[in-house]
């Protein structure tokens, strides 16, 4: 008798355990947080595993949504959000507007603190369609 209560509380315990789990993710996803996998090879990065990188400051508060300024453009449009800033996780901006097909842009959560402080950002488009756009964030 000893041992099944023993079994019954360990089996709450993990009930307990996998709800507070559940809740705790489903919390991340809600709030924005980005989980990214990069990849220190390919070109342009400027990575470099031997050089540390300075923290990057917290976004203001009171941050509001930025639109991107966009090159060569036939109906994109790009707007990083102001809860996508406050987070400051790594995004892909999809910048495809009115136009007729996607592009998107690969922003690192350094670029998106650089744009929530006001702070120009520029970055180079996916190439769809035979062509890019050069994506400015002021």
């Amino acid at each position: 008798m000893q041992e099944q209560k023993q079994e019954d509380r360990t089996v709450l315990e993990t009930i307990i355990d996998r709800r507070q789990f559940t809740l705790a993710s489903a919390m991340a996803i809600l709030s924005g947080v980005a989980i990214t996998i990069t990849s220190a090879c390919g070109g342009g990065s400027g990575y470099s595993p031997s050089s540390p990188s300075a923290p990057t400051p917290a976004p203001p508060v009171g941050t509001s949504d930025k639109t991107a300024v966009i090159g060569s453009n036939h109906g994109h449009a790009g707007t990083i959000t102001a809860a996508q800033l406050t987070a400051a996780g790594a995004l892909s901006l999809d910048i495809r507007g009115s136009a007729d097909h996607p592009h998107t842009v690969e922003l690192t959560a350094a670029d998106i603190t650089t744009v929530a402080a006001s702070r120009r950002v520029n970055k180079e488009s996916s190439t769809d369609d035979g062509h890019s756009h050069s994506v400015t964030f002021n």
